[in-house]
């Protein structure tokens, strides 16, 4: 089968890790009769020749290799292959020619070699629907409706194939294959639905009736049945009961569905849905900034995903790795059937509400994973769901509760329906392991006053919980028996390369509820910091002396001495704080206008966005600013020119210059919304103009800082002020 390999110079081609002459050792790899070997070999191709799922000259030349491993009954593994072929493939180009001069030209052309390498081969998927190996034929029919070129045939393929398989995970990769054919081709899509149609009756498995519903709400929604959510639970629970005895085939961790799938990870995952194999808010609390810039925090992040086994919202299945008795597709059923659902939020919910009442827990683990999805990018009345996802806080499963408390935690104000579920929590545990710091933040994050004697706990533990502290804020007067604690840890800290790690939190709580008292503490930490890479710790210090108000007037020759000087050269960010602080502790607007002036006219955006800022802060004082920031208002930078216009506004009092520079900033930076929207509710009767925007903006069903492929710890938080802010800026007119 590698006739012809060792003529191929390999040497003279590359992949993502240099020469490619280690490709001919990788593919024989894959014929190996030893497991290991074979795995080893199947990664080194994605890792290196199918690198993110780019193709290089190299990947090209192994395409007529792996169609012929694909098509030998004797190598093992072949629905892995496959699959690879199936993302080599696969990838969808834009429709919009590419000029021979860009750049991406080249790889634009490798994309299109492969596709018409692959689909001239095509032949031998066929084949292979009929292949002993159940793991080949999971992986051959969406590497049928992706890649063969006569699209009808595969359809009649694929229809056929079904009546005669019995294993129910390949009868639902033919049923999702057809869906893919009826997205990729307008022509067969009224045969396609017919089909699916069909597959709705009583008398088919729950299994396949509701793969059947799931591809039509892709490609034909509106022939759902308008009780779409009770009708997927129904065929759920019935699969439930049928789902372990009814297919025996390999688990998604194997084929095309798995490999291409929402459920997949690792390499092979990443290739998938990088080649198209299958379908930060930037305005963030001190907490948010110093939690997702701090490198302890995201290990800290990585620790709890993986306790509570999952990564993010894309949380890998817990059936899918024998979390439970139920039909292990069924999470992947589920996922899709969330997404082709969209904005139908509403049915997402009673969906969500059937699988959090399974009796499953492992269907009940994929319900919350799926709740981070919907509640991360939509807007809806969740509080039965949450109130759902409070009760799996006492369930034994680790992985259930896991991620329950970490959805709860990332609610904010909307756990609310969970506060009882989680004080429960707190109190029969104390709070003391790492996921019930998690449910202790979540219950602070309410400013329920059941989380102050837990938070008094992990504050007396001798490993300080690094995130506990930044929950002290939420809980406003309620934390002040907090204070001495907090006080005496902060003495504690050792002024070394941990510093910002365990300083920060613990200023960041001092200054959510103003502690004046902790001026010493604070005081000593800022003349502490490092010069150079103290910068976190620094602002944190400063925050905390602007939260102090007159009571930090003995802090002053310390702030002045950080507005710069012959000796000293703070960062633009250190010296707007200090001069923030020293206005709030002295008023000495003789001092700081000058500096916040100067800093105004600096030639960096980063200087004049942090001047302009303080300057607002200032307020009526600072109006001979108004000028300067006038200017602002013209500046190419889209940020620059909306602190401006908010500076401004606060300087001035006056809206006329700023209000049309904020309109159009709502628009062109959805990021920026939150600080426009409190800028509006303080202008009252003058922002009239911008009242559409508002009112647009509460209609909106999709939250405004959703960002495919990524998501902020504090972005539903932000989402739901923006929500409560155009509210206030609302309030009283008709």
């Amino acid at each position: 089968m590698f006739t012809g390999m060792d003529e191929v110079d390999w040497a003279s081609m590359g992949h993502a890790y240099g020469p490619a002459d280690d490709v001919p050792g990788l593919l024989r790899g894959l014929a190996s009769t030893d497991p290991a070997e074979r795995e080893t070999a199947l990664d080194g191709l994605y890792t290196a020749v199918h690198h993110q799922g780019d193709v290089y000259d190299s990947t090209l030349a192994c395409i007529p290799f792996l169609l012929e491993l694909a098509a030998s009954p004797e190598v093992e593994d072949r629905g892995a292959i496959v699959e690879l072929l199936t993302s080599i493939g696969g990838i969808d180009l834009d429709d919009d020619e590419l000029d021979p001069e860009d750049e991406e030209f080249e790889d634009a052309a490798n994309y299109a070699m492969a596709a018409a390498a692959v689909a001239s081969g095509a032949d031998v998927f066929v084949g292979l629907l009929d292949d002993a190996d159940a793991g080949v034929r999971l992986a051959a029919p969406c590497a049928l409706a992706m890649l063969h070129g006569d699209p009808a045939r595969v359809l009649a393929l694929l229809r056929e194939r079904l009546e005669s398989e019995q294993d129910t995970e390949v009868r639902l990769a033919l049923v999702e294959a057809v869906g893919r054919i009826a997205l990729r081709h307008e022509a067969l899509r009224a045969e396609s639905v017919t089909w699916l149609t069909t597959l709705l009756a009583a008398d088919r498995p729950p299994g396949l009736r509701l793969s059947a519903l799931t591809q039509l709400a892709r490609c034909a929604p509106g022939l759902l049945p308008d009780d779409v959510a009770s009708t997927a639970t129904a065929l759920l629970r019935a699969a439930d009961g049928a789902g372990s005895a009814a297919g025996t085939g390999p688990g998604p961790g194997t084929g095309a569905g798995a490999g291409a799938g929402a459920g997949a990870t690792g390499p092979r995952a990443k290739a998938a849905g990088a080649a198209g194999a299958a379908g930060a808010a930037e305005a963030r609390a001190a907490e948010a900034r110093a939690t997702e810039t701090s490198a302890t925090e995201t290990r800290a992040a990585e620790t709890r995903a993986a306790e509570a086994g999952a990564t993010g919202a894309g949380a890998p299945s817990a059936q899918g790795n024998g979390g439970g008795p139920g039909a292990p597709w069924a999470d992947d059923l589920l996922r899709t059937l969330h997404s082709a659902l969209g904005d139908r939020v509403d049915d997402r919910i009673a969906l969500l509400t059937g699988q959090l009442s399974s009796a499953d827990p492992a269907q009940r683990t994929d319900a919350v994973w799926m709740c981070h999805g919907l509640i991360r990018a939509w807007r809806g009345p969740y509080d039965e769901v949450v109130r759902l996802v409070g009760a799996q806080l006492d369930d034994p499963d680790p992985l259930l509760h896991g991620a329950a408390v970490s959805l709860l935690e990332s609610l904010f104000g909307l756990a609310l329906p969970a506060a009882d579920a989680l004080a429960e929590r707190v109190g029969a545990t104390g709070g003391d392991r790492q996921a019930d710091h998690r449910a202790l933040i979540a219950l602070a994050r309410l400013g329920d006053p059941r989380a102050v004697p837990a938070l008094a706990r992990a504050l007396e533990q001798p490993d300080l919980p690094r995130d506990v502290a930044f929950a002290v804020p939420y809980l406003g007067d309620l934390a002040a028996p907090l204070v001495p604690l907090l006080r005496r840890r902060l003495a504690e800290v050792a002024l070394d390369e941990r510093l910002s790690d365990r300083a920060v939190p613990l200023l960041t709580g001092l200054a959510g509820v103003r502690a004046a008292e902790a001026l010493p503490e604070v005081l000593g930490v800022l003349h502490g910091a490092p010069a150079r890479g103290g910068e976190w710790v620094t602002e944190a210090s400063l925050r905390a002396l602007t939260s102090f108000g007159a009571a930090a007037v003995p802090a002053a020759p310390a702030l002045r001495a950080l507005l710069g000087g012959a000796s000293t050269e703070p960062s633009s960010s250190v010296v707007a704080a200090a001069a923030r602080a020293l206005w709030a502790a002295t008023g000495d607007a003789a001092t700081v206008l000058p500096v916040l002036r100067e800093l105004l006219a600096a030639d960096g955006p980063d200087e004049r966005r942090a001047a302009a800022a303080a300057l607002g802060s200032v307020g009526r004082a600072a109006a001979g600013a108004a000028p300067a920031l006038r200017e602002l208002l013209a500046s190419p930078e889209r940020w620059l020119r909306m602190d401006a216009a908010v500076a401004l506004w606060r300087v001035t009092g006056a809206a006329g210059d700023s209000l049309p520079v904020l309109r159009t900033a709502w628009e062109e930076n959805r990021y920026g919304r939150v600080e426009i929207a409190e800028c509006l509710a303080e202008m009252g009767p003058s922002a009239e103009p911008a009242v559409p925007l508002l009112r647009a903006e509460l209609s909106r069903p999709r939250r405004h800082n959703v960002l495919d492929g990524g998501s902020g710890s504090h972005d539903i938080e932000q989402d739901e002020r923006l929500l409560a802010l155009c509210r206030t800026a609302l309030r009283g007119r008709t």
